[in-house]
């Protein structure tokens, strides 16, 4: 399994300002002021926290699901991933 990044850099999407920060572990961050322009950023719509939205790298609950789902999608057996391929041989 791959270590959970920590640090994200994130990019306002209202002045291009970009700063290097320290992802919570323990939390989503729902908001965040910009240096730059002082402007209080907040999750697109469907994205947990900010730095899933204007970052480049997501939040560390994310990066631990994404890393749970592909372990368990490349430990199952072929025909357990595809029901149908039983069907169609």
């Amino acid at each position: 399994m791959t270590e959970v990044v920590l640090e994200s850099t994130l990019t306002c999407p209202l002045c291009g300002h970009v700063c290097t920060e320290t992802m919570p572990t323990d939390a989503c961050q729902w908001f965040y002021e910009c240096p730059g322009c002082r402007q209080r950023l907040k999750p697109k719509p469907g994205d947990c926290c900010v730095f899933c939205s204007y970052g480049t790298v997501p939040c560390p609950p994310v990066q631990e699901f994404i890393m749970a789902y592909v372990e368990s999608w490349t430990r199952k057996p072929r025909s357990k991933r595809y029901a149908f391929d039983q069907a169609i041989l």
